[in-house]
């Protein structure tokens, strides 16, 4: 509880600052994990017109009180989706009109929550897929976006809700077959995959415990792939890393503490597994209820390789409020009892990526099915243990 209060000060310190009238610097530089390898290729040469054949040309206009707009546009993994924008819009507090690039970020736009953190309010943005999963990319005046799975397209305002600017984008949407007519691989659903075995869940603790022993949340998820294609997979998909303790937090909330992704950084508690604390915590959530809601896990390198491969075992589990540490009559997280769900949601978000090659889903002997946390509160599950393959970073020739 003294790490959320300690983050908390950051944050009302943040708002103190600009309350006082403190002005407003060069345009902030937000800290990010950087973006992966396969990812920086999707956002093609700007001055050159895909060599695929173009399949479909159309016009959207989206307006400053509209937030997502849903194209009708279906794209499949590969096709290049070249975007190009024009027009104004006006904020009231604004100087000036801005254009699909958006304003230029200052200080005062740490407080506000943008869909897409790193780009200026007003920017034109993009997503390809599901609404809840799939990560904004900033489109601007002109973007070439190869889709990294099959979606719908939606374009919008980099913008709160609470803060619509007036004016209108009028936006052309050209898609062109993916180049060579190469298909691009997406993430398949297999039956089973070589080494994902009973023998293999013989070695892995069925779950995590705390310093003491006590035996805490269920490992539900694996994840086959080199340490840089586990953490291209995560950020790629918006999960942030979670800092491993209170100085960076301290840091962190200095920096950013106002930020979106202010209080995702927060420390989790240390949990074991194979003898040792996690080896990364990740989470994705909003920053205004992350301190009472955020969708987190933890993720051990395993001491031990599948077919030659790192194997990272991981649990995933979702916050929703608080309840009484049953351990030391504290407060603590309380989790969602159906621990299936944030299974499901690890999948849906890396899956979001085009970075997973395959999906496969195990049941180990004995599955477990119903327990609780070390801190006493109860989940149940299937028992089923999520496999992900990820994709091995593309060398650059």
């Amino acid at each position: 509880m003294v790490r959320f209060l300690r983050n908390a000060l950051f944050l009302k310190l943040g708002f103190l600052l600009v309350s006082t009238g403190w002005p407003d610097p060069a345009p902030a530089q937000l800290v990010r994990e950087a973006a992966p390898a396969q990812q920086t290729t999707a956002q093609q040469d700007n001055s050159k017109t895909p060599s695929g054949k173009k399949r479909l040309s159309q016009e959207v206009q989206i307006t400053g009180d509209q937030e997502w707009v849903d194209t009708g546009i279906d794209v499949r993994p590969g096709e290049h989706v070249v975007v190009t924008a024009t027009g104004k819009l006006r904020y009231g507090d604004a100087q000036e009109d801005n254009g699909p690039d958006g304003l230029a970020r200052g200080f005062r736009d740490l407080l506000r929550v943008l869909p897409f953190n790193e780009a200026g309010r007003g920017a034109l943005i993009g997503r390809i897929g599901e609404k809840d999963v799939a990560q904004p990319f900033l489109v601007g005046a002109h973007r070439d976006q190869v889709a990294p799975i099959a979606g719908r397209l939606g374009l919008g305002i980099n913008q709160p809700s609470n803060d619509a600017g007036t004016g209108t984008y009028v936006v052309r949407v050209e898609v062109y077959e993916p180049e060579g007519g190469k298909t691009h691989a997406v993430a398949k659903e297999v039956k089973s995959m070589p080494g994902i075995d009973k023998a293999l869940f013989a070695n892995i603790p069925r779950r995590v415990s705390d310093k003491q022993g006590n035996p805490g949340d269920m490992v539900n998820f694996l994840i086959l792939g080199s340490q840089t294609a586990m953490e291209n997979v995560f950020t790629a998909a918006g999960w942030v890393k979670v800092d491993p303790d209170v100085k960076d937090t301290i840091l962190h909330g200095i920096i950013e503490s106002i930020s979106k992704e202010s209080y995702l950084t927060m420390p989790m508690s240390q949990l074991y597994l194979f003898g040792r604390p996690q080896d990364y915590g990740w989470a994705h959530a909003e920053p205004i209820s992350v301190v009472k809601t955020r969708n987190h896990l933890r993720i051990w390198k395993a001491p031990f390789e599948v077919q030659g491969e790192t194997l990272w075992v991981g649990a995933a589990t979702h916050d929703t409020g608080f309840e009484r540490d049953q351990r030391n009559s504290g407060i603590t997280h309380k989790i969602d009892p159906d621990i299936d769900l944030e299974r499901d949601y690890v999948e849906k978000t890396l899956a979001s990526t085009g970075l997973v090659t395959e999906i496969a889903h195990f049941l180990p002997e004995n599955p477990l099915k119903e327990a609780k946390t070390a801190t006493g509160g109860s989940f149940h599950s299937s028992g089923q243990v999520l496999v992900l393959k990820a994709a091995e970073p593309v060398p650059n020739p």
